[in-house]
């Protein structure tokens, strides 16, 4: 039995990033999101701040007080919209930063303990290069069930939102569309048009406030369940890109 501790999560080190990914969602609602709470009235505000600088222009003999008015309106429309669409991407750049903040601490964390125990740059290269889905194979090689857990799900859609919203159109969106349909808006479902789904593109992402919290609230789970230790007898065979960059490793120190 191989009661080496190869993997090891500290208390104090799990609670700092619970409390780091905490204080950045709690400050991005604060600082960031809370900007656009009131667009409503903005907007209407929009409508004033256009009659005032266009009132010089106003002719009574030649112009129908009607259409400016329309026009105002017209400029609170497209005030709304603007600061609507920036609103929602707002959201997506703070769903973005969440995730990648997380991504890079786990690869970190699990570089760090990795060094603990083996010399090489081929293992370092290859932690920080493949898909989320490999890590989650090494996860799952110390006897994790990652993917079996409650919170995976929404780990998963927010790669998914997060690519979808880096790259646009691509096979995220095909998977986003399949999997987790909820992130992507659009009118035409509530209709139950048939076939409207493949109409979706990049541009009908969204997410919400409470998608938002989901995603929040999975990231604190997934570091409260990391296992504080993980010795060798805890891991089963390691997935294939894990154990051919351990073995590049050594062949370079022959």
């Amino acid at each position: 039995m191989n009661n080496y501790v190869y993997f090891q999560m500290w208390s104090f080190h799990r609670q700092s990033l619970i409390r780091g990914h905490q204080f950045y969602v709690e400050q991005a609602r604060k600082r960031v999101l809370s900007q656009f709470d009131n667009i409503e009235a903005e907007a209407e505000k929009a409508a004033d701040d256009w009659l005032e600088q266009n009132s010089n222009r106003f002719d009574p003999d030649r112009h129908d007080p009607s259409d400016f008015y329309e026009a105002a309106q017209d400029a609170s429309i497209e005030f709304y919209e603007l600061l609507s669409d920036m609103w929602d991407q707002t959201w997506l750049s703070v769903v973005a930063g969440m995730f990648h903040q997380w991504d890079k601490q786990l690869r970190e964390w699990l570089i760090a303990e990795i060094r603990h125990w083996h010399r090489g740059d081929a293992v370092i290269a290859k932690v920080w290069s493949v898909d989320f889905g490999k890590i989650a194979d090494l996860l799952e090689s110390f006897g994790w069930k990652v993917r079996d857990a409650d919170y995976f799900k929404a780990l998963d859609a927010c790669r998914l939102v997060v690519n979808v919203y880096k790259h646009g159109d691509g096979n995220s969106l095909k998977d986003l569309k399949a999997a987790y349909p909820e992130y992507l808006e659009d009118p035409l479902l509530e209709a139950d048009l048939p076939g409207s789904r493949e109409l979706l593109d990049h541009s009908n992402l969204r997410v919400s406030d409470e998608q938002f919290q989901a995603f929040s609230n999975a990231i604190v789970a997934f570091w409260r369940g990391v296992p504080e230790n993980v010795a060798g007898s805890q891991i089963a065979q390691v997935p294939d890109w894990f154990e051919k960059a351990i073995v590049s490793d050594r062949a370079g120190k022959r």
